[in-house]
C-alpha cells in the first residue's frame, strides 16, 4: 500500500489524559512499528492562553508540554497532529458560565455566533503555535441536534445542511488565515442527507453540497464496526461523490470498559485495510477512544495496532505477524491477546460484561437480563490464564489489573442472582452469600490498587477522581448490602425492599428493540435506575 500517513489517534478527552512521558513511549513504539503520524484528540484538554476555564481541572496539556511532544515526535519521524473540536463534543466546556452562551444545544456550538468564531480563532492560535504540522483535524462529528436549540430561538427553522456548510466555511477561512489544511469527520454530511444515518452506502447527497465544501478541507470516513470489505468499498464510493482524497479512521477498541478488544479490532481492520488498498487511500488512522471514563489502557491494544502496521507494510499472514510481536514487545502475542478475555468472557466476539457486571447493584441488578449464566466460573478461569503469563515486561500493570478484575468478577458476576436466591431460602445459602460478600470486599480493594497503578503509569491524575467515585461507591454499596443481609439473617429486619422487587428485562422485557447492544457502557445507567 502506498500510504502517505500511517497513524494512530489517542483520545485525551474522556478523563484519561496520557502523561507526556507516556506519549513519548507511545511515539517510540509507534515509530518502531512503522507509523509516521499521531493525532492527539483534545476537545478542551489543551491550554489556550487567556482562557483559564478552557480545560480547567481536566489535566489539559500546557503549551510547553505540547511543544516538547511535538519536538520529540519530529525527532522520531512522527508527525504530531492536533485533533480539536469546532462544532460538537464540547460538553465539559459548557458547564462553565463563561462558555454557556457559546452553545446551541447539548454539546453543540452555536453556528453563526461571532463569539464562537473568536473562540475558534484562539484554538487555532494555540495549535498552530505549538505544532509544526500544517494539518489540523477540526472534528465536527455527531452534532445531531444542531440548529434545534438556541439557534432555533434566534433564527427559526433553517436548512441544517446549509448552516453546517456556512459554519464549515467560516472555520475553513480561519484555517486558511493560519496557513493550515484541515480535515473533518464526514458523518454530518451523511446524517443530514439520510435522516441521521451515517453508514448509508447509497446516500443521495446533493451535488451542490460537494461543490460548497472548502478546498482546504479533507473528509475523514470513520468506521469501527464492520467486518465485510464490501461495506467499506461502498462507503468509499459514496465519499468519492462528495470529495476526492478521503481519509480513513478505523478503530482499536478501547472504549467499552476495562478490557481491550484486540480480536474484534483485527477482524474489522482486516476488512477495512483491504478496501483501503483497492481505493488507494493515502491517509489511514486507527483511533483509540475512551468513552465513559477511559478505563482501558491504550497499550492493551498493541496486538491489533501491530497487526495493522504489518498489513500496511505489506505482511498479511497473521501467523507471521504474531511471530514478530515478541521481538517488538518482549511479550508473546498469544499472552498479550489474553487481555481480551475479561471483555469477551472467553467465548464472544466482544461484550463489556466486565464493566456492567462489575458495577450493577448486588441487590437490584439492572443488567441481569444480559447474563447467560456460568460467569463466575468463566471469570475464575480467565484469572488463572492471565495469572499464568509470567513474561509481561513493562506492561505488567495491564495484566495485574485484569487478573484482579477477573478475581472480583469470579464472585461479583453472579452475586445478584445468588443473593436473591439466598434471600428467599435463608439458612446456610444465606451464610454462604455473606462469605462471598466479605471476600468480594477484599478483592475489590486489590483491584482498586492495581487499577491505580495502571492509571498512574499511563495517565495524568486528573480524571481518576471519577474512578474513585465509581469504585469507591461500589465498594461502599457492597458493604452496605452485606450489612443489610447480616441484619436480615439475624432477624433484625423482616424484609429487604430491593430484593422484593422483580427484575425486568433491560432490553425491553423480552421484546425485540431496534437497538439491542452487544455492550452496555454508561456507568450512570448501569449502577442505578435513580438519578445520578
Amino acid at each position: 500500500m502506498s500510504i502517505l500517513r500511517k497513524g494512530t489517534m489517542i483520545d485525551c478527552s474522556r478523563n484519561a489524559v496520557m502523561r507526556p512521558e507516556t506519549v513519548k513511549l507511545w511515539i517510540d513504539l509507534s515509530a518502531a512499528m512503522g507509523y509516521n503520524a499521531l493525532m492527539l484528540y483534545t476537545e478542551d484538554t489543551y491550554e489556550i492562553p487567556g482562557e483559564p476555564y478552557f480545560g480547567y481541572g481536566r489535566g489539559r496539556y500546557s503549551v510547553q508540554e505540547v511543544r516538547e511532544l511535538d519536538d520529540y515526535a519530529a525527532a522520531h519521524g512522527v508527525e504530531l497532529i492536533p485533533c480539536i473540536q469546532t462544532l460538537a463534543h464540547l460538553n465539559t466546556l459548557k458547564r462553565w458560565p463563561a462558555y454557556e452562551p457559546h452553545f446551541d444545544i447539548d454539546d453543540v456550538l452555536l453556528a453563526g455566533d461571532e463569539a464562537v468564531y473568536a473562540l475558534i480563532e484562539k484554538m487555532f492560535d494555540t495549535v498552530t503555535a505549538c505544532f509544526r504540522t500544517r494539518t489540523v483535524h477540526i472534528g465536527m462529528d455527531e452534532a445531531h441536534h444542531m440548529c434545534r436549540g438556541r439557534y432555533y430561538d434566534q433564527h427559526g427553522d433553517a436548512d441544517r445542511a446549509q448552516v453546517l456548510l456556512e459554519h464549515l466555511n467560516r472555520v475553513a477561512e480561519i484555517g486558511k488565515k493560519h496557513g493550515v489544511r484541515l480535515c473533518m469527520w464526514s458523518d454530518m454530511f451523511f446524517r443530514l442527507a439520510c435522516g441521521g444515518e451515517y453508514y448509508a452506502k447509497d446516500a443521495q447527497i446533493d451535488r451542490s453540497v460537494s461543490a460548497l465544501i472548502p478546498e482546504n478541507i479533507e473528509l475523514v470516513y470513520w468506521d469501527y464496526y464492520h467486518s465485510e470489505k464490501s461495506h467499506y468499498d461502498a462507503m468509499f464510493t459514496a465519499h468519492e461523490t462528495l470529495k476526492s482524497g478521503t481519509w480513513f479512521a478505523g478503530g482499536l477498541w478501547t472504549w467499552t470498559g476495562f478490557a481491550p478488544h484486540n480480536a474484534f479490532s483485527i477482524r474489522v481492520t482486516r476488512a477495512a485495510l483491504a478496501s483501503c488498498r483497492e481505493a488507494e487511500i493515502k491517509n489511514i488512522f486507527l483511533t483509540l477512544w475512551g468513552d465513559n471514563g477511559g478505563e482501558c489502557s491504550r497499550f492493551a491494544l498493541l496486538p491489533a495496532m501491530f497487526y495493522a502496521s504489518q498489513v500496511m507494510n505489506g505482511e498479511t499472514e497473521e501467523s507471521a505477524i504474531s511471530g514478530k510481536f515478541f521481538e517488538h514487545f518482549g511479550v508473546k502475542w498469544e499472552d498479550f491477546m489474553l487481555l481480551d478475555l475479561p471483555g469477551t468472557a472467553n467465548d464472544n466476539d466482544f461484550t463489556n460484561a466486565e464493566k456492567y457486571l462489575l458495577y450493577q447493584d448486588p441487590f437490584f441488578g439492572l443488567c441481569e437480563s444480559l447474563r447467560d449464566g456460568g460467569e463466575n466460573a468463566r471469570y475464575a478461569a480467565c484469572a488463572e490464564r492471565l495469572r499464568g503469563v509470567t513474561s509481561r515486561g513493562e506492561f505488567a500493570p495491564l495484566f495485574e489489573t485484569m487478573v484482579a478484575l477477573c478475581d472480583v468478577l469470579a464472585i461479583k458476576a453472579e452475586l445478584c442472582e445468588k443473593t436473591r436466591r439466598a434471600y428467599k431460602t435463608g439458612g446456610e445459602p444465606l451464610q454462604a452469600v455473606l462469605r462471598d460478600y466479605r471476600e468480594l470486599e477484599a478483592r475489590l480493594e486489590v483491584f482498586y490498587q492495581a487499577f491505580c497503578v495502571q492509571w498512574d503509569w499511563e495517565n495524568k491524575p486528573f480524571g481518576f477522581e471519577v474512578q474513585d467515585v465509581r469504585l469507591g461507591g461500589l465498594m461502599r454499596r457492597v458493604r452496605h448490602c452485606r450489612e443489610m443481609l447480616e441484619k436480615y439473617a439475624a432477624g433484625e429486619c423482616s424484609r429487604i425492599e430491593e430484593l422484593e422487587q422483580p427484575l425486568l428485562d433491560l432490553k425491553g422485557n423480552g421484546e425485540t428493540l431496534s437497538h439491542t447492544p452487544e455492550w452496555f457502557n454508561p456507568w450512570s445507567e448501569i449502577v442505578s435506575a435513580g438519578i445520578i
